[in-house]
């Protein structure tokens, strides 16, 4: 029986009730910074209503046992690479990327849902090969099945989940049987790459990179962005200037203050105390990640808990850093306060995988 109500007696309260607090800090963030606009509460509605969604699919997720998965994993792939090709033919384009699919009036970001399937996939083939990760053959086979998607988002163009996908297998990588020397060779392969990546770059990425080396190289253009966050986020001191106060936000000077920068806008409004509540929940949720790994009674679990505490954790670095002006701008979302559907429903869910891998490392009726 794989839905079995009896599990609530192992439920990790932890889990959902750190989720529900930082999503109820990012609807109050979405709120407070269009306070007094036309539309001011229309955002964050929109955001509570994906938000009831994604706490269905968490507890779907949760109950549902997740050993059931493996046997998805070619399915998810094929609708992985078909979802990401009708993006590149068919797909909606925004601030020069086109990232998103328009269903029935309905938009979603299919390269949010590429990020979980492939860690179902990648969990598949690395505990379906637990024993055999020394040989070298089968860490190429498993770059092959990362690298496809990874280069069709990349193709979007969508730097930041291409970049999300790779520590997804790095980090699954360091925790298979793979020999020293093996991630050695693929550590100088990948900086030797390094090179020949920037020729394949975007001239608005290679300024972002420039710009985190040099913010004062283009203080107006893509400097702009961080220079800004910087300011709102030392505006907010220790307590903040308050809810639907803070002047960088209030007054537009922050470009994407409910998304990619809505960080910055939480510590100018909740100051440098709200902004270390904020992290240290994060740091919980992570860690319950790698507790639950740790804990995995199979490989299967501990891979899908491996990827998803490692998809959390450079969301979050890669998110604040660049709003700190210390990772280049990559238009990642913070995972269960920036707006967006997808992200949302796609972060629920994943915590939800991590729910049913927590119940289930112990001996129950199931």
């Amino acid at each position: 029986m794989f839905f079995n109500l009896r599990n609530f007696r192992n439920f990790d309260w932890v889990i959902i009730i750190t989720a529900l607090l930082l999503f109820s800090i990012g609807v109050a963030t979405i709120y407070s910074t269009t306070f007094g606009t036309s539309g001011s509460a229309k955002e964050a509605i929109q955001q509570g209503v994906f938000g009831l969604i994604g706490v269905i699919g968490f507890l779907a997720a949760a109950f549902f046992d997740y050993r059931t998965m493996k046997g998805w994993s070619r399915v998810l792939y094929v609708l992985t690479i078909l979802s990401l090709a009708v993006v590149l033919i068919l797909g909606k384009t925004a601030l020069g990327a086109t990232r998103w699919i328009s269903i029935a009036g309905f938009q979603f970001q299919p390269s949010e849902f590429a990020k979980l399937f492939l860690i179902v996939i990648m969990a598949k083939y690395f505990s379906e090969f637990a024993e055999d990760m020394h040989q070298f053959k089968r860490i190429v086979v498993s770059g092959i099945y990362f690298l496809i998607p990874a280069v069709m988002v990349l193709l979007q163009p969508d730097l930041g989940t291409a970049l999300v996908l790779i520590v997804i297998w790095i980090a699954m990588l360091a925790v298979s049987r793979i020999k020293l020397k093996h991630f050695i060779i693929l550590a100088t392969a990948a900086l030797l790459l390094l090179p020949v990546s920037w020729t394949f770059m975007h001239s608005y990425q290679k300024k972002r990179i420039i710009s985190l080396v040099n913010p004062a190289s283009d203080p107006k253009g893509t400097g702009y962005n961080v220079s800004q966050a910087i300011i709102a986020i030392g505006s907010g001191q220790m307590l903040g200037q308050g809810l639907g106060r803070g002047t960088q936000s209030q007054l537009n000077f922050i470009p994407e203050k409910n998304t990619d920068f809505i960080f910055a806008a939480l510590a100018e409004e909740m100051g440098f105390l709200g902004a270390a509540i904020v992290l240290l929940l994060f740091a919980v949720l992570i860690a319950r990640g790698i507790m639950i790994a740790a804990k995995s009674r199979d490989y299967f679990g501990m891979y899908l808990s491996t990827g998803i505490a490692a998809m959390l954790a450079f969301h979050v670095f890669l998110n604040v850093g660049m709003n700190l002006g210390i990772a280049p701008v990559a238009g990642i979302p913070l995972p269960l306060i920036s707006l967006g559907g997808s992200s949302i429903v796609v972060t629920f869910v994943t915590l939800g995988i991590l729910e049913s891998i927590h119940i289930r490392h112990k001996k129950i009726d199931f």
